[in-house]
């Protein structure tokens, strides 16, 4: 049997195993993840109310349970076991780690405690045990910056209602907290032209529908083109009724300062036509994540570096961990079909140990998939009216939930 290690349990490493378990019938493929919990950013990335996005999280499930697949959670490489010995009890070990890490902006103000990155704000709602807790500030007025989907999940999130995040998985506390917030403005700003946007018209559609925000468009931008988008953003720029919170869309302007003493103010962007000061008690930048380091692989610009997906002999990379934070969950699918096809033709079995050897090298607790499907039971049973399920937001909790834990 051909023994493959994949580390990451988000769509690029289940898609991963997937792939390997059909193109390589003489293997087993074990999915090792540092939570006790599987699929990444399935479960801490995606919008809490897109629920329909979510739901590929059946699909991974079922690949977890595979009879040729093992689930190992609560496992971190680097602390519990290192890559060197993952090298010798496995053929093969791909590295499917996701960028988990904001990307800096490097401007002056950045260290304020009301300037967060995306990552930090969407894994605070969505439960994430790693999460930090935001400071909003007086929470009037935040900006935005980046146009993309996160951008528009962000300031989606923090314009509904209580009523309008029914059917959610949103953390509870988190969902209070922004329902307490005094929100009158939420400024979407970008540095290109409505053209270059890079929303996808239903996510920027969703925006028109908000009971108590109402999208405009700041200044007067060029809206031409028959796109689903431009047709969109010449929606917004129509007049309509007034509404308790404005998510003002801003183009062509480049951040170049956040400003304030002691707490964010305000922040400075450069535009044609001068500089634009727009005033916040938040700010929030969606321009990008990168990749952390996995023991003693570290990567190179926010990725791991890799030649068609082979970072060094016997180690695999795939998903965001090699390319960057691009594409959509169903990219992660066509580019695990392309890293198992060579995988298959060049991973020799060499009559490693596997998934026994990692058992029994193991000082922690294992959740394994039966442990898992415990922890999701509880949480489905646990969740408070008008939520589809109440996540686990502390490991401790997860391990006592998943009851029978694998002996190491």
């Amino acid at each position: 049997m051909r023994q493959v290690a994949v580390i990451g349990s988000g769509p690029s490493g289940c898609y991963l195993a997937d792939q390997l378990l059909r193109l390589m019938p003489d293997a087993r493929v074990d999915v090792v993840d540092r939570l006790p919990v599987p699929f990444g950013l399935v479960r801490h990335g995606v919008a809490p109310d897109h629920q329909g996005t979510k739901a590929v999280a059946r699909l991974l499930d079922r690949i977890l349970a595979h009879d040729r697949a093992a689930f190992f959670g609560n496992v971190e490489v680097g602390r519990d076991v290192t890559l060197a010995q993952l090298g010798q009890y496995y053929d093969a070990v791909v590295l499917a780690t996701g960028a988990a890490i904001d990307r800096r902006t490097g401007l002056p103000g950045e260290e304020l405690a009301q300037v967060m990155g995306s990552g930090k704000l969407v894994s605070w709602y969505n439960g994430h045990p790693d999460r930090g807790e935001p400071d909003f500030g007086a929470g009037r007025a935040a900006v935005v910056i980046g146009h993309g989907n996160v951008a528009i999940d962000i300031a989606r999130i923090l314009a509904k209602t209580p009523g309008e995040l029914a059917g959610s998985d949103i953390d509870d506390a988190a969902a209070a907290r922004i329902a307490a917030l005094p929100l009158t403005r939420i400024h979407v700003v970008g540095r290109r032209g409505p053209q270059d946007a890079k929303f996808t018209p239903h996510e920027l559609g969703e925006l028109g529908q908000l009971a108590r925000a109402r999208p405009v468009i700041a200044g007067a931008p060029d809206l031409a083109g028959d796109t689903a988008v431009m047709t969109t953003f010449r929606g917004f720029a129509a007049p309509a009724a007034v509404k308790p919170i404005e998510i003002i869309f801003h183009f062509g302007l480049a951040p170049r300062e956040f400003l304030g003493l002691g707490r964010l103010e305000a922040v400075r962007f450069a535009g044609a036509a001068g500089d634009v000061t727009l005033p916040a008690d938040f700010a929030v930048t969606c321009i990008g994540y990168e990749a952390r380091a996995c023991d003693d692989c570290t990567p190179v610009d926010g990725v791991m570096a890799h030649d068609g997906g082979l970072v060094r002999p016997g180690l695999y990379v795939v998903g965001w961990a090699g390319r960057g934070p691009s594409g959509t969950i169903p990219t992660n699918r066509t580019e695990a079909q392309g890293l198992a096809k060579r995988m298959a033709g060049e991973v020799v079995a060499a009559g490693r140990p596997g998934r026994d050897a990692l058992r029994a090298a193991l000082r922690c607790p294992i959740v394994d998939h039966a442990g898992w499907k415990r922890i999701d039971a509880a949480e489905l049973a646990a969740a408070p009216e008008r939520r589809v399920r109440a996540k686990f937001t502390d490991i401790g909790a997860m391990l006592d939930s998943a009851g029978r834990l694998l002996d190491a």
